[in-house]
């Protein structure tokens, strides 16, 4: 099979060092050009020192219209701007928010959650990568939405790890302020709400987008646990039947019959679901890792599907576990 030839703008953060490290790997890609405006000219190892023996690449300030595919591991705000110096020959997939609810654009973007949009994505040329947050909650809902069963009155209490911020430092990612700490940021209005609301009432449109988020930081440094109640009528036996259905044909979403644990997701591209029911309040555990399934690694998934390669090349990962 070809390879495909990718090119990344803005390796040096940690959405693009996690791209890195899965695309050297990727048995059907070949990376073209890493771009850093901060550290061209260094080798890649300089930046993620775990890549050591891994690559000889270095960073570059220039691009090139030889790849078939571009990664925009920018900040956000900052794709918007580059976008158009891209050859429209050339397929692109965004990490930050720019795209994910502006579709139309010059160049149009599918919103690039594969159990969400699979087919569109397969047929896309450009696509918009989900929020962490965005990709652990709506992946808790969107069964109950397929079959119209989302009530009013959703409560998301759901908890981040240090890398959700970014590999720039801020007061509240700083090791003496994080450790042994917890805080609530953005209470109500986190503004991953408004690409879940979108999707959520593309599947169910009678949906009041009535949800009740609390995000908060949590004393580790990857991963996302997302716990969601609803009220619903419908026997546990009946929920457990409608998400394995769902999710049937989605290879990296399991369904588990037990209680779960972040380290179960983390270093891979999962989202493992737990539900549990308490009389007619309805439980429901997401956990993914945030820079993986929340951002690198399903843009690598949406790549696959894109390119018509299988959908998990390049992401069968092992979990930390311990």
């Amino acid at each position: 099979m070809k390879k495909c030839k990718v090119g990344i703008l803005g390796g040096a953060g940690y959405t693009g060092g996690e791209l890195i490290r899965l695309l050297i790997n990727h048995p059907f890609v070949e990376i073209g050009y890493i771009h850093s405006n901060s550290n061209a000219g260094n080798f890649v190892y300089e930046v993620h020192t775990d890549l050591l023996g891994d690559t000889d690449l270095k960073f570059v300030n220039a691009t090139d219209e030889s790849v078939d595919v571009v990664f925009l591991c920018l900040g956000h705000g900052e794709s918007i701007k580059r976008v158009d110096s891209i050859s429209k020959k050339v397929k692109v997939i965004d990490l930050s928010q720019d795209f994910r609810l502006n579709s139309e654009q010059s160049r149009p973007f599918v919103y690039g959650l594969p159990e969400l949009n699979k087919e569109q994505i397969k047929k896309a040329h450009n696509v918009a990568n989900p929020g962490c947050f965005a990709t652990a909650i709506q992946l808790a809902l969107l069964p109950l939405a397929s079959e119209n069963k989302l009530p009013k009155g959703i409560q998301i209490n759901a908890t981040t790890g240090s890398t959700g911020v970014g590999q720039r430092l801020s007061s509240s990612s700083h090791f003496t302020w994080r450790q042994n700490n917890a805080s609530v940021y953005k209470p109500f209005e986190h503004q991953h709400l408004a690409e879940i609301n979108k999707s959520l009432t593309f599947l169910q449109a009678s949906f009041s987008a009535d949800m009740l988020f609390i995000p908060q930081r949590g004393t580790f440094t990857r991963g996302i646990m997302a716990c969601v109640t609803l009220t619903t009528s419908l026997s546990i036996e009946a929920l457990k039947n409608t998400y394995a259905a769902y999710y049937r044909d989605h290879p990296f979403v399991h369904v588990s019959d037990k209680a779960i644990d972040l380290k179960q997701v983390v270093n891979t591209n999962k989202c493992v679901l737990y539900i549990e029911k308490y009389k007619e309040q309805l439980l429901i555990v997401s956990v993914i890792d945030n820079l993986l399934k929340g951002a690198s690694g399903q843009a690598v998934q949406n790549m696959n599907l894109m390119f018509g390669f299988d959908e998990k090349a390049g992401l069968q990962l092992k979990a930390s576990a311990f």
